[in-house]
């Protein structure tokens, strides 16, 4: 067990590599220009301190002269101003890179999210996916901007170090060799448990972030039901979760670097008692020491500074294994190798035939069982039932957001998982209950039906889904700012403006969802006159909670438990289906009641 989950340990982090290789490839000369500069400002800093050995013996020695004191400061002087051009350039490159290989990853990310089947996002909270697209690709621009870097040139450092080290003491260098390894393992095995707790970390804070969505896209529930204190309280506790494994990651993160301060310094100060002595005792010279100094603290300095950018880049691990993830995910809803197309021109004709399907999160529960229709182009059909009865199912499988178990759902007589899902979609426009508006004006939310719609297209669109009238008093007509999901207008000002979409789309299948439930009595009837023109020569299937709006349809399908029981005309239905007549009964005996009533206390 041991073995395999070091196995799987291994394959995650070749992935990790792979897949960032793969991103860096397409800037493969920024990342030659950044590493020549990497190794040229490694090589001119480890330069310094010959530049230092001669300046302490040619320089400051009691039979130096002022010509060699001054040549050894210009060049000295030299080597200052190439190391920091060439710091420049590192900087910028790096820095160039780590926001480039950012914002590729976001919309990499972003890309694959959008094409992935709706049933991946039931058991996937949308604040965490925000959180990853988000905070996790902040964290990698920061580590491949700056903490890769510093590792690099940190690495080349401490190499190069070692090589003088060796060349101008061995016996000083043995000295400091015999701390390495005993700051090689703790980095190791802090380094292992960051990456751990630095991945759980990312899961806490995005559990915050998914907390925080909710309760502010449903602010007016959380105060209509005064759930302000309890909603600080539960916050209070996901912040506090995320602060504890945080502070388990921090206390990790500083053992690891008192652990690093205390070996590698102790071996500096043995390194300095022995050399003193030698200088002392004449076995080496006054520059010798402060070379041998300058690179041993540079050794040490490099070694510090990798256990520090360590934690980091466990960090930047964690965070591109949850990115990998999404990545990862597979869309169960793809077009065929080889995808069939429609007839042209295309009429709508839409066939279920012994169609059935359950969800992946209930196989055991039938959400549609051996349902037959045929919707013939330019009719309409009604689906009206019970909560749960598969009507919202069925809308869903049309537009294929899931496959169908068994069976099948023919569009002009071909199976539509032989279409590409593009191809189905662009002829069917969909009205649902509860509008959905996105951030932008009322231009852009119309225009979401067609993107290539003119100015005038749009206004006409609106004009027949009654829209126009309310828009144009709105403060700047129709590039008003509609808010985060349309907040700055009313319910029934939305559900036109999603009407006005759909009209825009001009679909040869239409599907309403009730479409009218949000709307006043006169507006109500104003749209309900616009769908009926916008119904004709149109195929149109409606999921219908109020009977009255599908009086008038050319059939009605009545369904029971994912079952369909009845199916016919109004006045057919009420002979034919008990069920039925029963629905009818409830809702215009309770109507003409309300009205008696009325007109009683009148």
């Amino acid at each position: 067990m041991a073995e395999q989950q070091h196995s799987e340990r291994g394959t995650a982090k070749l992935g990790v590599l792979r897949a960032m290789l793969g991103f860096l490839k397409p800037y493969r000369w920024q990342v030659i220009g950044a590493s020549v500069a990497l190794i040229c400002t490694a090589g001119i800093t480890l330069s310094i301190g010959q530049g230092l050995r001669l300046l302490v013996d040619n320089g400051f020695s009691s039979n130096a002269s002022e010509a060699a004191l001054n040549q050894a400061l210009v060049l000295f002087f030299a080597l200052v101003l190439l190391l920091a051009t060439g710091t420049f350039v590192r900087f910028y490159l790096v820095s160039w890179i780590g926001e480039r290989v950012s914002a590729d990853l976001r919309k990499a990310v972003f890309a694959h999210v959008v094409t992935l089947h709706p049933g991946f996002f039931e058991s996937q909270l949308s604040g965490d996916i925000q959180s990853r697209i988000t905070t996790d690709t902040s964290l990698l621009q920061t580590v491949i901007g700056s903490s890769v870097s510093i590792a690099l040139r940190n690495a080349l450092m401490f190499i190069g170090g070692l090589i003088w080290l060796f060349i101008s003491n061995p016996k000083l260098t043995g000295l400091v060799m015999l701390s390495v390894p005993l700051v090689i393992v703790p980095i190791l095995v802090f380094g292992r448990r960051v990456r751990r707790l630095s991945r759980s970390s990312q899961d806490k804070i995005a559990s915050v972030g998914s907390f925080v969505g909710e309760a502010v896209k449903n602010i007016k529930l959380l105060q209509a039901f005064n759930h302000q204190t309890l909603d600080r309280k539960a916050f209070d506790g996901h912040v506090e979760v995320a602060f504890d494994v945080a502070i388990v990651r921090i206390k990790q993160r500083a053992w690891l670097s008192t652990v690093v301060i205390v070996l590698v310094l102790g071996a500096v100060t043995g390194m300095l008692w022995v050399g003193g002595h030698d200088v002392l005792a004449g076995r080496i010279s006054g520059g010798e020491l402060a070379a041998f100094i300058f690179y041993a603290v540079m050794v040490a300095a490099s070694v510090g500074a990798i256990s520090e950018v360590y934690g980091d880049l466990q960090r930047a691990a964690g965070a591109t294994e949850r990115l990998l993830e999404l990545l990862a995910a597979e869309n169960r809803i793809l077009p065929p190798a080889v995808p069939s197309h429609l007839p042209v021109p295309v009429r709508g004709d839409i066939d279920f035939r012994s169609v059935s399907f359950a969800y992946a999160s209930r196989p055991e529960h039938p959400a549609i069982s051996n349902v037959s229709l045929q919707v013939p182009a330019g009719s309409s059909l009604a689906l009206v039932g019970s909560s749960g009865a598969g009507k919202s199912t069925l809308i869903d499988l049309l537009l294929r957001f899931y496959d169908v178990s068994d069976g099948a759902i023919c569009f002009d007589g071909v199976d539509i998982r032989n279409l590409d899902p593009d191809e189905l979609r662009a002829n069917i426009a969909m009205v649902p209950q509860q509008p959905v508006l996105f951030t932008g004006s009322v231009t852009d939310n119309i225009r979401y039906g067609r993107p290539d719609a003119s100015d005038a297209e749009i206004v006409s669109a609106a004009k027949a889904a009654f829209a126009h009238e309310f828009i144009e008093r709105l403060p700047e007509g129709y590039q008003s700012f509609v808010g985060e999901g349309g907040v700055r207008l009313s319910g029934g000002q939305r559900q036109r403006v999603a009407i006005a979409r759909a009209i825009l789309a001009d679909p040869k299948l239409l599907l309403l969802d009730e479409a009218t439930s949000a709307l006043d009595a006169e507006s109500e009837y104003q749209v309900q006159q616009a769908l009926e023109r916008l119904m004709e020569g149109r195929t149109t299937v409606v999921i219908a909670h109020r009977l009255a709006t599908v009086i008038n349809v050319d059939r009605i399908a009545v369904l029971e438990n994912g079952e369909l029981v009845a199916s016919g005309r109004h006045s057919e239905l009420l002979v034919q289906s008990p069920l039925y007549a029963r629905w009818a009964s409830l809702q215009f005996d309770d109507a003409n009641n309300q009205a008696a009533s009325a007109a009683s206390e009148s």
